[in-house]
Order: structure tokens, then C-alpha cells, then sequence
């Protein structure tokens, strides 16, 4: 039985010429797990959106949605309010209350249910989700993954028949999103509850979905099961989307594989013993090991909110050298990004010195950090945004430096270039998804031209492709002597770009060594390419090694 209908929809926002939706048609049955996913800005949060009426932007909509026969628009609010639930991308835009609870029981208190349903509800959920040790905390004392799965019990506790989530994996730790998906596999199969999720990261919602829907600019290109989508591409791996599916999927195209791709780890391993020989076991890789003159240092950091509080940084110390892309992971809530706050010189340390180009940070005076020195992208994206545009942004940044207005123009074409935002220049940025909002705010913090970048979850909410072009300007930065720091919970991406990484845990960094080592060593803040070629291949982290080492290789029946 059909859920969710939507039918020939085309939406544009106000003031924009452009159709952000166009001609979209399609159904959802009931208890399906459907994944939406697309390159950035091809209108996958706006059609998300658009399917609950509370949320519905702003804008000239045509067409259709229908829940359940009705359209949307005339559904009862009570209805849509309970049966349709909402997760977005940021945790904390979503939690309304103090205590955990109290945002347990919020939505409910406000349907007027009883008081008894309510602590019935309530408890059930916080059992259900094992958050009942947490139950009286402070919702801004959580962290990013506890926050998410609390804004999940709390849709949950309406007892919704429709779950809609806008990439809600986006700002949690590798082991924090899979247990987060985990959670809602089991909402889907075993309360036969209908999903349909936004993510850039299919590696763990590929294997678990029913169908897959593919949007490019504003239209829907595919619609079809997770094994089919190989189809969608026809051996052209050049395309934005192809660097986005799940590993095992990624090496089956690169050997010229077209059909039957495997999709999970498991069935990526198999594939690999089944029809590859590992005679040659491992690559020589050249990990590049600078000796670069030390930009940046941190020596016994510590840090701590408040006076009688715990210290949330614990001896930290670290060099990076000019030229070096250092990415530094770990769990939510561990310190990464009040590390990063102390050396940009938004926060102080009460013991410990950060020497920035060979001065302590305390000598800098009068903003003189900040004008070609240093540079810093916080997590959030729209606390850089002052301007009605971004083309006003980007000019805002170029007064600062003082540039000639030639030379102003020239360099915000430039960077707009690079970074493909042209068609965003005249536009709001507050109007602009997650992905083209970080790719926004980027231009703007890379236009100051710094010796030292510090980005904090640069690739939230962007697409493969869109990282592959931010690790090529990332790499690009590196070769003009550039010292980039990076604090990401993208395992694929340090993998791919970092000089160096290192583990953060317990506010202190207690592991650095190159990707090779470093991938190859652990279990879970590891690549899903290593996973699946552990034990056969020694040494590879990459699709683009493990396949390599199946051709050295050959097949096994090549021997025959």
C-alpha cells in the first residue's frame, strides 16, 4: 500500500529564475527504506521538505503530495504533526527544551496527550533507544551522536508511520552514524515504520535500503533497488555520483565490472577471494613525510569552560609543518573543536603555548593573525555569513584585505571558479542547502589568503565529488606552502588528502602516523577499502589501491 505519492511536482523558490524541483513523480509503499541521495544542491532537501507541510519552503509549488490520499497541504495538523516525523542534519536546530525528558515528552505535551501517556510514552522510548541513563541530563551537556538519537526517540514517541531525516549522519563520528543507522533499521524492520533518508554516506544506508532515488539538477534520474544502480552509470565512472557509492560497489566498477555489484564489506571480501589472487600482497606507497619548517605548535595545551569544571584539553602538543594536510579524528564530544578554537585564538589556554609562524598567538595584536596568517572554518557554516549575498560575502572578505576593486573582482571570480558556487553569487546564503552553504563560507575564509587553514568538518553536508574538488584545492593550498588542519569525522576523506592523522580521544591526541599505518591499524576509524581488503591485501585504504592490487594480481581464472 502506497504511503507517499508525489506527483509531476516542480517547485522554485522566490526571487530565484531557477526551478529547484521539476516534473518529480513518485511513490513510497508503507514500511519501505528509501534512500535519496545527489550531488549537492540537486534539490534533495527542498523535495524532502516539501513532503511535510510544517517544513515546506517557501516558494511556487506545483503538483502533488499526497500522505496517505491526502495532500499534504490539507492534511489535519494533529496528523501531521504525529504520523509524518522530521529529523534534520543539525542536531542541536532541533532540540527545543532543557532536559532530555522534557524534549522526550515536548512534542506530545503539545498534542495535549494525557499526563500517564506521556510517561508511558516517554519511558518506552528511552528504553527502547537505551537512553534511560541520560534521561535526566541536560540536552546541551550530550554529544552530537547522543543529541541526534534523542531527536529520533522524540519523533519516535509520536508514534509517526512516515520518517523523514535530511542527512542526520552528517556531524556524527564514524561509530556514532553506524549505530545511529543500526537504530533506524531496526525502527524500520522491526515497528514497520516507512523511511526515507537524504545521505551522502551510503556505505551503511546502501545495503539496508529497499530503493534507491537519484536526483540531478532539480529531477529525478533514478529510481530502482541499491544492486541496479551500477545500471544508471553504464561504465561512465566519471560521473559526480559515482564517487559516492559504497566501497565495494566503487572497486567492482574500477576492475570494469557493470553488473551484480556487491554492496556491503562482506559481500566486498567475497568478491575479492572469489576472482582475485593476493600473491602480491602489498603496494608501495609513497607517504610523504615533510621536513618543512614548523608553522604551528601546540606545546601541553590545557583547556577548560569553567574555573571549577573538567579540562576539556589534556596536554595537548603538536607540530605541523608548512605545506602539511594534518587531519586529526575522533569521537563527538572529545575536544576537536575547542582544540581547534584555542589555536585560531577564540578560546585561551590556562597552561600551555601555541606558536603561530614562530610567535606565541598572545603577541598577535589588533586582528594581525587574521590577515594572511590564519584562517578558520567553524563547523557551522553560517556564523561566517554577514551579507544579503554571497557575492557581498566574498567582497566583504576582499575590503577587509584592502584589495583594489579590480583586483577584488578578479579574485572572487576566481574563487568562485574553483569551487563551482558561480550560480550562487547572487543568492541569499542562508538559502543555500547545507553543502553549497560550506562551499560558500569556504570561498569567503580562503580569499584571505592564510598561511595556516584550520577547517572544522569541512565535507559536512557536501557530496563525493564536491570533496574530491575540496581535497584538490586542499592539495593545491599544500603545494603554495600552505599548513591545512583538519578535524573530521570523514574517515574516506582524510584517507584520501592527509600528509599526516591522528586520533583524538579524552581531550588529548594519543596516536599520529601516516594514512597507511594509520588505516590499517584500526578497526573502526578506519576506511570501508581497508575493511575489505584486510587479511588479502596488506597495506591498501583506498578503492583506487585495492583495485590496483587486483590487477597486479590478475584474476584466478586467468590461471587456468
Amino acid at each position: 500500500m502506497e504511503i507517499l505519492q508525489v506527483e509531476n511536482l516542480n517547485f522554485r523558490y522566490n526571487e530565484s529564475s531557477n526551478e529547484a524541483l521539476k516534473e518529480i513523480s513518485f511513490s513510497v509503499n508503507e514500511g519501505d527504506f528509501v534512500v535519496l541521495c545527489g550531488v549537492s544542491g540537486c534539490g534533495k532537501s527542498t523535495l524532502l521538505r516539501l513532503l511535510k507541510k510544517e517544513t515546506a519552503p517557501f516558494g511556487n509549488k506545483k503538483g502533488t503530495v499526497l500522505y496517505r490520499g491526502t495532500r499534504t497541504e490539507n492534511l489535519d495538523k494533529r496528523i501531521s504533526a504525529s504520523e509524518i516525523g522530521f529529523v534534520m542534519q543539525n542536531p542541536e536546530a532541533q532540540i527545543v527544551t532543557d532536559f532530555v525528558w522534557h524534549e522526550l515528552a515536548f512534542g506530545l505535551e503539545s498534542l495535549g496527550f494525557p499526563t500517564g501517556e506521556i510517561r508511558r510514552r516517554t519511558a518506552e522510548m528511552a528504553n527502547y533507544f537505551g537512553i534511560q541513563h541520560w534521561f535526566h541530563k541536560k540536552t546541551h551537556e550530550l554529544s552530537g551522536g547522543e543529541k541526534q538519537l534523542l531527536n529520533l526517540a522524540s519523533v519516535m514517541a509520536m508514534q509517526p508511520k512516515l520518517i523523514l531525516l535530511d542527512e542526520p549522519t552528517a556531524q556524527l563520528d564514524p561509530i556514532a552514524a553506524s549505530n545511529f543507522i543500526a537504530t533506524l533499521q531496526k525502527i524500520n524492520r522491526e515497528l514497520g515504520i516507512t523511511v526515507l533518508i537524504v545521505e551522502h554516506r551510503l556505505e551503511e544506508v546502501f545495503p539496508i535500503a529497499d530503493r534507491v532515488l537519484i536526483m540531478e539538477n532539480g529531477e529525478l534520474a533514478f529510481d530502482g533497488k541499491p544492486n541496479e544502480v551500477s545500471r544508471f552509470f553504464d561504465g561512465n565512472y566519471c560521473h559526480p555520483m559515482a564517487c559516492s557509492l559504497p566501497s565495494a560497489m566503487r572497486i567492482h566498477q574500477l576492475l570494469g565490472y557493470k553488473d551484480n555489484a556487491p554492496i556491503t564489506v562482506r559481500e566486498g571480501r567475497e568478491f575479492l577471494r572469489e576472482n582475485f589472487l593476493n600473491t602480491i600482497d602489498s603496494l608501495c606507497i609513497d607517504e610523504r613525510t615533510t621536513k618543512n619548517k614548523t608553522v604551528l605548535e601546540l606545546k601541553n595545551i590545557y583547556f577548560k569552560y569553567e574555573r571549577d569544571g573538567e579540562d576539556i584539553l589534556k596536554d595537548v602538543s603538536l607540530n605541523i609543518s608548512e605545506g602539511e594536510h594534518y587531519c586529526i579524528l575522533g569521537g563527538n564530544g572529545t575536544g576537536k573543536t575547542t582544540m581547534l578554537k584555542v589555536i585560531a585564538g577564540l578560546l585561551q589556554a590556562y597552561r600551555g603555548k601555541v606558536i603561530v609562524d614562530g610567535k606565541p598567538i598572545l603577541s598577535y595584536k589588533d586582528n594581525s593573525l587574521y590577515i594572511k596568517k590564519l584562517a578558520y572554518l567553524p563547523q557551522d557554516p553560517q556564523t561566517v555569513f554577514v551579507e544579503m549575498t554571497v557575492r557581498e560575502e566574498l567582497f566583504e572578505m576582499c575590503r577587509n584585505l584592502k584589495l583594489s576593486k579590480k583586483n577584488a573582482e578578479e579574485k572572487v571570480d576566481s574563487i568562485a571558479n574553483r569551487l563551482s558556487i558561480e550560480r550562487l553569487l547572487d543568492m541569499h546564503p542562508y538559502d543555500l542547502s547545507g553543502g553549497e552553504q560550506q562551499k560558500a563560507a569556504l570561498a569567503k575564509v580562503l580569499l584571505a589568503e592564510p598561511k595556516i587553514l584550520l577547517l572544522d568538518e569541512p565535507t559536512k553536508a557536501i557530496d563525493a565529488y564536491a570533496k574530491n574538488v575540496l581535497g584538490d584545492i586542499i592539495k593545491e593550498l599544500n603545494r603554495a606552502g600552505v599548513a591545512v588542519v583538519t578535524v573530521t569525522h570523514d574517515v574516506e576523506f582524510a584517507a584520501s588528502t592527509a600528509d599526516r592523522c591522528s586520533l583524538f580521544f579524552d581531550g588529548a591526541i594519543v596516536s599520529v602516523d601516516v594514512p597507511a599505518r594509520f588505516f590499517s591499524e584500526n578497526s573502526f576509524y578506519t576506511t570501508a577499502a581497508n575493511r575489505i581488503a584486510r587479511g588479502f591485501y596488506k597495506n591498501a585504504y583506498l578503492c583506487e589501491q585495492v583495485a590496483e592490487l587486483c590487477r597486479k594480481n590478475g584474476r584466478k581464472g586467468d590461471l587456468i
